[in-house]
């Protein structure tokens, strides 16, 4: 799975760009995606532009519906929100950056979690990916 990265924020991701490609490298996949870290003025604002919601989220996905296109879409992450939730959560960043990627990446292909049902089956797919990786709880 090939993975193109963008930073529109201040800070340093090369740790965060390390743990997506580990995770994302036993994933067959011929396409590729783009992850965007993003401020949270900017989360916000995608959120309600795109969602109508006014409120920053931690991350949004976008797919790409141009038939010819190799890239599956966009996956934009708040570094803000994932430090926020890593703290809450009580696991370290990487984790959490690896998750929040993997979660955009799969609504790319298709999953969602609006139904418990849906929400039980994306969330043990994310799991499956993250363990694949060696990307656990900590």
């Amino acid at each position: 799975m090939k993975v193109n990265f963008h930073n529109q924020t201040n800070e340093d991701v090369k740790e965060h760009i390390k743990v997506i490609k580990k995770a994302f490298r036993k994933i067959k996949n011929k396409n590729q995606m783009e992850i965007i870290f993003v401020r949270p003025e900017t989360i916000k604002d995608l959120n309600k532009t795109y969602r109508n919601i006014n409120e920053e989220t931690d991350v949004l996905s976008f797919v790409n519906d141009e038939e010819e296109s190799k890239s599956l879409g966009d996956v934009f992450i708040s570094l803000n929100r994932a430090y926020e939730q890593a703290e809450k959560f009580g696991h370290t960043i990487k984790r959490e950056i690896a998750f929040l990627a993997v979660h955009g990446y799969l609504h790319l292909i298709g999953y969602d979690h609006e139904t418990k049902d849906e929400e039980k089956i994306m969330f043990a797919k994310q799991e499956e990916i993250l363990n694949k990786a060696k990307i656990t709880r900590e």
